[in-house]
């Protein structure tokens, strides 16, 4: 099945790499796609980044990517204008989520101003305190939607470890508001079309390849790409449409050599 694909997405935070460590094959991986002329692009949930930045890392750990890294970033702001309008933004998160949302034409809200809010934006946030989870929570519960990059529940690290990632937080917010949230990333469709539109390829060309059987695979599934789930301590053999261990076997299915 990956011989005949014409290109490959990748998930970067728990499959290309650990923190700031690429998973053991990646690099080579990689490399052999590329001169094997398959389409390689990086699409990841990150809520603190843009594309660019996250280029950038990949370039620091030794991958050269041929197109910019998509996030939910990108694309944040202009859900949020498509759905609401320009709005009054309450954004918990990092400043560069509070800076997409204001360069897309919204005004940002102070937290001490939540009940000015007309919507909520629950990026990770790395200064958390308190006092911004219950303006968030109560902004939602007067009406604000709540609108967020993903709700992948962990941010995985080296050597299995993780930090808590944006989808704790937004459950946070989101339980004690008594709502649920708008997804923009993954597993939603937007980001994998636009994935899809910079390789020039139809879904059934490519494949999704990630971690997470929520996010990666249950997205891929969705917009119709093959899906391949990296789990190197192993995953039922149905949980995608493939399944590798390592990302040596993944370059020999897809008939490349490292």
């Amino acid at each position: 099945m990956l011989e005949a694909l014409r290109g490959f997405v990748f998930d970067l935070d728990g499959c290309v790499w650990q923190g700031e460590r690429l998973n053991p094959g990646a690099a080579e991986t990689l490399a052999a796609l590329h001169r094997a002329g398959r389409g390689v692009a990086y699409l990841t949930n990150n809520s603190r980044a843009r594309g660019a930045e996250v280029s950038a890392k990949l370039r620091r750990l030794g991958v050269t990517p041929s197109e910019p890294a998509l996030t939910p970033l990108e694309i944040v702001g202009d859900v949020v204008a498509e759905r609401y309008g320009p709005s009054r933004v309450l954004v918990i998160g990092a400043p560069e989520l509070a800076a997409v949302v204001e360069g897309a034409g919204h005004t940002l809200v102070d937290v001490k101003a939540w009940r000015n809010a007309t919507v909520v934006a629950v990026g990770n946030d790395f200064d958390l305190t308190y006092e911004r989870l219950a303006a968030a929570a109560r902004a939602a519960a007067a009406g604000a939607p709540v609108v967020t990059p993903n709700l992948d529940p962990r941010l995985p690290l080296e050597d299995g470890d993780f930090l808590p990632g944006c989808g704790a937080i937004v459950e946070a917010v989101c339980v004690a508001a008594g709502v649920r949230p708008v997804v923009v990333g993954k597993p939603e469709p937007p980001l994998f079309r636009i994935a899809l539109a910079r390789l020039g390829l139809r879904p059934h060309e490519a494949a999704m390849v990630g971690d997470s059987v929520t996010s990666d695979v249950a997205g891929g599934h969705a917009v119709g790409m093959r899906t391949v789930l990296y789990a190197p301590d192993g995953a039922p053999p149905d949980a995608a449409d493939v399944v590798v261990r390592s990302f040596a076997e993944l370059a020999r299915l897809a008939g490349v050599a490292p």
